[in-house]
């Protein structure tokens, strides 16, 4: 497509000349696009309001609808996301390693930008200036695709960057964005591995599968979170009903909400109706086996696909199990490797949990509500990678950036 392929040749230009910029020029205009969104605040709302009148006549649920909002303080929150990020240490140019070897080669591991960065992503506005700044401060163009239901809130946003960027005499194809939200031009979008040099699916499980499996570029699979929470037998009952109750209602349409309870029978009778009892009051389903309904009669029968699944919604699956061992082996097998928590007070168990369950984040009382690059330190994220390479977990400046090896000599030649 010759409009695809005029936006990646913008955009390899646009990376070029980013590349050259220093650490207080990339400050300024990080600066210059979070002021611009604060202050036309009112007109990207008004383009949210378009993308949400659209969803509600769709029939999208609550949840995906409450993710597509935009209200002055979530504007307010990505334009301090922008500050925190500009705040943070420019990797870019940092030695990362250095060797000298026996025949005086001097021997730099130096961090540098990937190039440009394709992200295809759902309904979540808030991804654009997120990407945004975490792409600019790390040397990065980007080219983002974002879906229909979000379109008007993501021209919106990135209008504005781009007006912020230009006013202060930077190159604003740093940022694009793809207008047409077809199909066939997502699918050629993925191919264009000639312009861009790594891919982001950002959304849901079909999303995601599709974009590994059609994309020639690199791609970073993020996201998907079937997350687990395990109550081991010496729990503390008051903290797993808290911890439970933040990680599954406090947001339902988030990667990181949990979506499985798995409880230790020694627990269980005591546990779970507790649990039962604060979840009903915000109208949460629980669903679970025989075992698990005969201690609450309230709670749905759980079939083999409850386990697996990531509801983004108010329901939640419960597991009784044995033993811990039980426990891990039932969390790697269900999870997308994302965030799991384990709450207990035997250490031992704790650390067994955080060595043995393979996922991205794994937490030890606390809730998986935290999995998240604005927690973690990072201003902000590019997405949660559940994959092991080259990133894992939230993706912060580092994690967009390669590097290459740069090596001095004084005249040395090989002789074999």
């Amino acid at each position: 497509m010759e409009y695809l392929e005029s936006l990646g040749i913008r955009a390899r230009k646009a990376a070029e000349s980013l590349s050259r910029l220093d650490p207080a020029s990339k400050n300024l205009g990080l600066r210059a696009a979070a002021e611009s969104l604060k202050k036309n605040s009112k007109s990207i709302i008004a383009a949210n309001d378009i993308d949400i009148e659209r969803a509600k006549a769709k029939g999208i649920s609550d949840a995906l609808i409450d993710r597509l909002r935009l209200t002055e303080e979530r504007i307010a929150g990505m334009a301090e996301g922008i500050i925190q990020v500009s705040e943070l240490k420019d990797p870019v140019g940092e030695i990362l390693e250095t060797m000298v070897r026996p025949n005086g080669l001097h021997i730099d591991k130096v961090a540098v930008p990937m190039g440009v960065v394709g992200i295809i992503y759902e309904s979540r506005p808030n991804v654009t200036a997120d990407a945004f700044a975490l792409c600019f401060k790390s040397g990065n163009a980007t080219i983002l695709r974002g879906g229909s239901d979000a379109i008007e809130s993501n021209k919106a946003i990135v209008n504005y960057i781009r007006e912020a960027l230009e006013t202060e005499k930077l190159p604003n194809d740093v940022i694009l964005i793809i207008t047409d939200t077809s199909r066939e031009t997502a699918k050629a979008f993925m191919k264009m591995n000639s312009y861009v040099d790594l891919l982001f699916p950002r959304g849901g499980a079909g999303l995601i599968q599709s974009v590994v499996e059609e994309a020639t570029i690199p791609v970073i699979e993020t996201g998907v979170g079937n997350c687990h929470i395990y109550v081991d037998a010496d729990a503390d009952i008051d903290m797993a009903v808290n911890i439970i109750d933040n990680a599954k209602t406090q947001r339902y349409g988030v990667c990181n909400a949990a979506e499985s309870l798995v409880i230790h029978r020694d627990i269980a009778k005591k546990v779970i109706p507790a649990i039962y009892e604060r979840l009903s009051s915000k109208d949460v389903t629980m669903r679970g086996a025989d075992d698990v309904r005969e201690i609450v009669s309230g709670i749905e029968k759980a079939d083999e696909e409850d386990y697996a699944r990531e509801y983004l919604g108010p329901y939640i699956s419960v597991k009784i199990v044995d033993n811990l061992d039980h426990a891990i082996e039932h969390i790697n097998h269900y999870s997308t490797h994302h965030s799991e928590s384990i709450i207990t007070n035997v250490t031992e168990n704790a650390e067994r949990f955080l060595n043995e369950v393979d996922s991205a984040c794994v937490y030890w009382n606390a809730s998986t509500r935290f999995t998240d690059g604005y927690e973690f330190g990072f201003g902000s994220e590019i997405g949660i990678s559940t994959q092991k390479l080259h990133a894992r977990g939230p993706m912060g400046l580092r994690a967009l950036t390669s590097y290459k090896y740069q090596i001095k000599g004084n005249g040395q030649c090989r002789g074999v």
